[in-house]
């Protein structure tokens, strides 16, 4: 277990997700299995939503950074599937990529940061979902959104029928004071260059919220600074003689996440000084994309 945090540089205060391929391996892992927990692994397994419960003694306390509790997760991918049925054991996994850059979305990504720190590279083509698994610890009452991702927390609030606490540090807004689970503490997703997040509390008028963005644009254009945007399909009209990335229709969220990591990822490939991205609306997957910009930025916010 320890050589996971040596391969990646992770914090050993950060803990890691444990995979099943079978809902009877719950048992392996949890004495506690709330009643929850069945009718989420029900509708949402194999999927992108990660539980997290109390540990049992068979838990290495490496993979749950010395908690109590452990994160659980079916992945839907049919070989990560095939892989742990084989191993006949649960396998603790975070992203193959090294801590705090964004995840990687292909397996030429791996290849190009992790290869010899591993033993071996499956290389299963692009990921679906572009973004991680949904988190909620189970073990409080109301349950706790711990990481958004590619479940929105909306479909889990139908399912269990509770409303589910989305505190500050899930929004992106601050650093978790703990970690409980991957994603909560520490800067992720970050490329190397300075991201900058323009946000807005009403994208009503994207017209007028893009001309605002530009014109924070222009005055680092001016002030020397090479600058990409990271727009979307219904603004980039309003980007003249910048650097854009396209994340996608704002129509399509779902697109907009597939598609982030990757834009993350080119800003360190293009050259400019600094990239500034438009917001979104927190809803649905909108949270998920607004958690991992405002950690990518570093907290680095600015509100119009």
């Amino acid at each position: 277990v320890r050589k996971i945090f040596e391969a990646k540089g992770r914090p050993l205060d950060n803990p890691l997700i444990i995979h099943i391929s079978d809902i009877d391996q719950l048992n392996i892992l949890s004495d506690n299995v709330k009643e929850e927990v069945p009718h989420l692994a029900e509708k949402f397994w194999p999927g992108p939503l990660t539980i997290i419960l109390y540990k049992s003694e068979k838990v290495p306390r490496e993979v749950c950074a010395g908690l109590e509790t452990v994160a659980v997760r079916m992945p839907a991918h049919p070989v990560a599937l095939k892989l742990i049925e084989l191993s006949e054991t649960p396998i603790a996994a975070p992203s193959a990529n090294p801590a705090g850059r964004p995840s990687p979305t292909s397996g030429e990504h791996v290849k190009r940061e992790m290869m010899g720190k591993v033993d071996v590279i499956i290389d299963s083509g692009e990921t679906l979902y572009g973004v991680e698994s949904t988190i909620i610890d189970i073990t409080r009452d109301p349950p706790v959104l711990l990481r958004p991702g590619a479940l929105p927390v909306e479909e889990i609030e139908k399912t269990i029928k509770k409303k589910v606490v989305i505190p500050e540090f899930a929004r992106g807004l601050i650093e978790a004071s703990e970690a409980i689970a991957p994603g909560m503490k520490y800067r992720h997703y970050a490329p190397s260059k300075p991201l900058q997040v323009i946000e807005s509390s009403d994208y009503s008028n994207l017209q007028r919220y893009s001309l605002e963005v530009f014109k924070y644009a222009k005055r680092l254009i001016d002030n020397g600074f090479r600058v990409a945007i990271l727009t979307s399909t219904e603004t980039i009209q309003y980007y003249r003689k910048v650097e854009v990335l396209n994340l996608g229709s704002r129509k399509n969220l779902f697109e907009v996440a597939r598609n982030l990591y990757r834009a993350l990822r080119k800003i360190d490939e293009l050259d400019i000084d600094i990239a500034v991205s438009e917001g979104f609306e927190e809803r649905g997957l909108g949270l998920t994309i607004m958690n991992r910009l405002r950690k990518a930025s570093g907290y680095n916010i600015i509100r119009i």
